[in-house]
This record gives C-alpha cells, sequence and structure tokens, in this order.
C-alpha cells in the first residue's frame, strides 16, 4: 500500500508538469498558426501587402516594428481621415503610410490627396497623385513586422515550406505522444486491476486453507 501511495505522489507532479508543457506547447502553435495566418495567408488570400513601420512618423497607433497589412483600394473611395500607402515617387519601390487629411478635387477632374503622419507637426511636402496610391490600410499587428522582414523577398520561399512542415511535424509527435500516453494509462491500469484480483484471491485460498486444517 505504501508503495503505491509513493508511485502515485511521485506520478502527480510529472503529470501536472506534463499537462503544462502539453498546454503551453498548444498555446504556441496555436500562436505560430495565427501569426503564419495574419502574416502570409490572409495577405495572399485577397490580394494584400504586409508591410513593416519602420519610421515612428504613425505613433501611437502604428509604432516602429509594426506590420501593417495593406489591401488594394479604389483612389476613387479614399476619404478624408483614411490611412493610405502610396509611393513616394510614381513607379518605384519606396512607400509612405500615412492619414489622408485632405482631398482636392480640381476641375479639369484630377483628384490630389494631402497625407501626414500622426506624430508629425507638418502636413507631406508633396500631394499625392491616384496614381501613386498602393492600398489602404486594413489591420495592424503590433511588433510582427520584424518577423515580416524575414519572411520577404528570397526567404519567403524558405521561411514559409519550414515552418509549414514544423508544424505538422509538431503535430503529429503531439498526436502520437498522446496517443502513447493513453495506451500506457489504460496498461497500467489494467495491470492494477489484475494485481488487485490476484491479491484477494490469494489471500481468500490462505483463509480457506487455514479453516480447512481447523
Amino acid at each position: 500500500m505504501t508503495g503505491k501511495r509513493a508511485q502515485t505522489d511521485e506520478a502527480t507532479p510529472r503529470g501536472i508538469l506534463y499537462s503544462l508543457g502539453v498546454g503551453a506547447s498548444a498555446g504556441l502553435l496555436a500562436f505560430v498558426v495565427l501569426l503564419g495566418l495574419l502574416v502570409i495567408v490572409v495577405p495572399m488570400a485577397v490580394g494584400a501587402t504586409p508591410l513593416t513601420v519602420l519610421t515612428s512618423s504613425m505613433e501611437p497607433k502604428l509604432p516602429p516594428g509594426t506590420l501593417v497589412i495593406v489591401r488594394p483600394v479604389d483612389p476613387m473611395q479614399v476619404k478624408v481621415g483614411d490611412v493610405i500607402t502610396y509611393q513616394i515617387e510614381s513607379g518605384k519601390e519606396g512607400v509612405v503610410t500615412h492619414r489622408v487629411t485632405g482631398i482636392i478635387n480640381s476641375s479639369d477632374g484630377t483628384r490630389t490627396f494631402t497625407t501626414k503622419g500622426d506624430n508629425n507637426d507638418v502636413e507631406d511636402a508633396a500631394p499625392v497623385l491616384p496614381v501613386q496610391v498602393q492600398g489602404e490600410l486594413w489591420y495592424s499587428v503590433p511588433w510582427i513586422g520584424y518577423v515580416n522582414n524575414l519572411v520577404n523577398g528570397a526567404n519567403r520561399a524558405w521561411i514559409v515550406p519550414t515552418i509549414a512542415i514544423g508544424l505538422f511535424l509538431y503535430a503529429g509527435y503531439m498526436i502520437a505522444s498522446g496517443i502513447a500516453g493513453a495506451v500506457k494509462k489504460r496498461r497500467s491500469s489494467t495491470a492494477a486491476v489484475e494485481g488487485s484480483t490476484r491479491s484477494a484471491g490469494d489471500v481468500e485460498h490462505e483463509r480457506v486453507g487455514d479453516a480447512h486444517q481447523v
């Protein structure tokens, strides 16, 4: 009886640690999956572009390191107060994500936007033409922008498959561990029941023998 209690007391902390480990692993897996959805899957599905905020011009809403997801927008649908991403020079890669503070519709049909960073004291020097507008802010994720930098460009070709394979392997490991643990527990329970049955039979047999001798 004492041995069983000692075994139970020893197994309990291990069971708690195992449960905590499984919970932490499941939480980490869920976080990685969610991160992959936000950074890669969702933007690709809707044709949006993930970008990283590098300056403090849009603080406090969009501090450096924030991941911004910019989706395509019709320049005619842009309103004052919208946050847009536009090319600094039309046709070139450099972009800025600032808030629209004014819209000018000229008599010749030309439309231009006045923009400004929330944390800047003055508006941007040059007006923005519709051809420069790349999209509008859809959603943002704090501190994940630097991760996006890692999976952009040539790195995306090997990082994304590696993450996917790692997740599948991890999921397989968790499933296999759960099955193995359940089987081991079932075998232990069966062995304990059989041991108790045998002990009870031996005691009964001994008592019957003693009575016969008397």
